[in-house]
């Protein structure tokens, strides 16, 4: 399998060198382990091998101890401890504060869901002792996908992109299996729903509806399930890292009617297909719907990975004016439109135009689009290709 040097592994190993902990975040199969095998590590514990969760569930003071005498043989420095998906042991979390605290050890937790850490009262998830980190599947300024149409239908997780032979059948088993990982181990075996079989039809509803604005009613409806029910699946999919939460951007002098409601957009469209079980060949009639996301997808890891205080957001009246998305900085806003074309004219900019009137903060506007090279469409507005996607930032600062 070829090497990729992650864009969080230059962070981490940056955090590493001014001696701090580490939260480590990412969906399963985004590339942890093989992080982590990059890190000299002095301990490391793999929370999802039942032997080794077991032994610490009983005994959790045991890590404490270890971490101590392993201290005591180093002398010179601290240990690096890597504790690998800790949400599923989170009472071996006081000892790594107190491990911390002591100046012990140095740790690198690790974990596929945010879960516990967001909603449990009981676990301690030692707020100001770890810099958190995210790794999300391959941005494109990691790896560049051969055709725009093959990573719509089948996503940049790193083990379909370089694990997997070159055969459709053999990546589209991948993302199904994955799927059904995802219902067992994340749902089932944290009791996070009690009916796994009604989840797994509102997970296809929701992957079909991914990047549309969220109706909790109308799902519910289908479902025949209330739709606070509906509300808290869609905060499983969030916690459990499986969808990005995109808010409304509601602000407005002269607009009253401004949408609210979030939309949520998986976090691989790889396995939005494979969740909604739809074909390897999408139809083209979606897709634009499909680039939309794809671009709201690159513009959320490229926030991340530069450490960016701004915010992807979207902009939408329901008398018919709407903005894709809205990269909203502190000084500037940065209106995008993302449009299935190669050549994109004035007409596709129109509320562009109309959102850089009515926001003071909004300069100038972009139109991501299939152009080999960026062009102007107008002194306020230009078209750019989807490669370029990481450089919008620079003129949201």
């Amino acid at each position: 399998m070829s090497f990729v040097d992650r864009v969080v592994g230059k962070r981490l190993r940056a955090v590493l060198k001014q001696q701090k902990s580490i939260l480590l975040l990412g969906p399963r199969q985004t590339g942890k382990t093989t992080l982590l095998q990059t890190v000299p590590a002095d301990l490391t514990l793999n929370f999802l091998q039942p032997q080794v969760r077991q032994r610490y569930e009983r005994a959790p003071q045991l890590l404490g101890a270890e971490v101590e005498a392993l201290h005591g043989r180093l002398r010179e420095r601290m240990p690096l401890v890597v504790l690998d998906e800790v949400q599923r042991v989170p009472e071996v979390i006081n000892s790594v504060q107190d491990l911390i605290d002591r100046k012990q050890a140095q740790f690198i937790l690790t974990g596929s869901s945010a879960r516990k850490l967001r909603r449990s009262r009981d676990a301690n998830w030692l707020p100001g002792r770890l810099i958190p980190l995210r790794l999300d599947p391959f941005s494109i300024i990691e790896h560049t996908p051969t055709s725009l149409e093959h990573a719509l239908s089948f996503g940049s997780l790193p083990g379909i992109v370089l694990e997997v032979s070159d055969n459709d059948s053999a990546r589209e088993e991948h993302l199904k299996a994955y799927t059904s990982l995802y219902l067992e181990e994340e749902v089932r075996s944290e009791a996070l729903v009690r009916n796994l079989a009604g989840f797994s039809r509102f997970l296809q509803l929701a992957a079909m509806e991914s990047g549309s604005i969220s109706h909790f009613r109308a799902i519910a409806q289908e479902l025949g399930v209330a739709h606070t029910t509906i509300a808290g699946y869609y905060e499983i999919l969030e916690d459990c890292l499986i969808a990005e939460r995109i808010e409304a951007l509601s602000e407005s002098r002269t607009r009253k009617r401004l949408t609210k409601s979030p939309r949520y957009v998986f976090f691989d469209l790889g396995l939005r297909r494979a969740a909604a079980e739809e074909g390897p060949r999408p139809p083209l009639r979606v897709m634009g719907t499909l680039f939309e996301q794809f671009v709201a997808l690159e513009l959320i890891r490229s926030l991340r990975q530069s450490g960016s205080t701004s915010q992807l957001q979207f902009w939408r009246d329901p008398d018919g004016a709407e903005v894709d998305w809205v990269i909203k900085g502190e000084n500037r806003w940065l209106p995008i439109e993302v449009k299935w074309s190669e050549v994109p004219t004035d007409r596709d900019a129109k509320h562009l135009r109309t959102f850089i009137s009515e926001y003071s903060l909004a300069k100038e506007g972009i139109i991501v689009c299939r152009t080999p090279r960026a062009f102007k469409l107008s002194p306020t507005i230009t078209a750019v290709p989807w490669q370029e996607i990481p450089n919008l930032l620079d003129l949201a600062k």
